[in-house]
């Protein structure tokens, strides 16, 4: 194929990973203007989820919030020193790092949520009601 065949055949623009970002982008200014704590999506996500299930260990954090060891490790560590969550050796498994919000964090994360909900709701806004189930929808199948 010719230099100028293979770019007719290819725009950058209509790839999926290239909309993707654009639209992560898009999302993390809206999360950044709406979010005014300086916490990362990373970390509200870290929030969220142990408000959620309540304790447990570090690596499940992981887990439940799709972020490797280290990443969630850097994450509670950044969210431990601003005081929103503890931590504590699992008296079964030394070896477990166990992870819960603070009082200061379960307060904070009570005023996020409902923010949360409305950054979705802007960053989904250009698209109607059904549009955006069916977006949902596909984004699950392709995770």
């Amino acid at each position: 194929m010719k230099e100028r065949e293979i770019i007719e055949n290819y725009k950058l623009e209509d790839q999926v990973g290239f909309l993707l970002r654009r639209v992560m982008q898009r999302h993390n200014n809206i999360f950044s203007e709406r979010i005014k704590s300086k916490l990362t999506t990373t970390q509200y996500a870290a929030l969220v989820k142990l408000y959620e299930i309540g304790e447990c260990s570090q690596n499940q954090l992981g887990r439940h919030t799709a972020m490797d060891a280290a990443t969630i490790k850097g994450v509670v560590e950044r969210l431990s020193k601003k005081g929103l969550v503890q931590t504590s050796v699992d008296q079964t498994d030394s070896r477990r790092l166990l992870v819960s919000l603070s009082e200061k964090g379960r307060e904070m994360t009570q005023e996020l949520i409902p923010l949360g909900k409305e950054i979705t709701d802007e960053t989904l806004r250009p698209i109607t009601q059904a549009n955006r189930n069916k977006l949902i929808d596909l984004l699950q199948k392709l995770k």
